[in-house]
């Protein structure tokens, strides 16, 4: 099962793309991320991502898509644009008819480290082991999708009926 994973945002989407064989190691098959211009018009910046993700949907036919879900920090506006970029990684999903999967950074920490408060470094580590990387993968926003799509293949391959 090939899994497309999304750390959602305006200026920096992350994305990751695993394939899950049960009994087999996980292996990764793409990461990076779709990166737009601070000074562009929002609504531009949107259609990139959604442009740029129906290419990545198109390329890979992954089938399914994780998403983290929008956690709100001290900064409104910021939550704001993630949740706009987030209603397209949505969009781009269902039009593709693709089963959708959403996790908390609290979810996401705990399944991969044991920890619901661990840190970056510490999520970045275990992408690497997880997969059996080099390196740490780069950027973060990238890692950070990788996560993303291991904690749903494990969590699918232990419930397949949860969402």
């Amino acid at each position: 099962m090939k899994i497309l994973g999304i750390d959602p945002g305006t200026g920096i989407c992350g994305f990751g793309v695993i394939e899950v064989i049960p009994g087999k190691q996980t292996k990764m098959l793409d990461a990076g991320v779709i990166s737009t211009p601070a000074r562009t018009p929002l609504p531009d910046r949107l259609l990139d991502i959604y442009e740029s993700l129906n290419e990545i949907i198109g390329g890979w036919k992954p089938d399914v898509i994780a998403i983290e879900k929008l956690f709100f920090t001290k900064n409104i506006t910021t939550g704001i644009s993630v949740a706009e970029a987030r209603g397209v990684v949505l969009l781009c999903a269902r039009q593709a008819e693709l089963p959708i999967y959403e996790y908390t950074p609290n979810e996401i920490k705990n399944a991969m480290t044991g920890y619901g408060s661990a840190n970056k470094k510490q999520m970045q580590e275990m992408v690497k082991i997880h997969l059996k990387l080099s390196a740490i993968p780069k950027p973060d926003d990238a890692a950070d999708a990788l996560a993303v799509a291991i904690i749903c293949g494990i969590l699918i391959t232990k419930n397949p009926g949860r969402r």
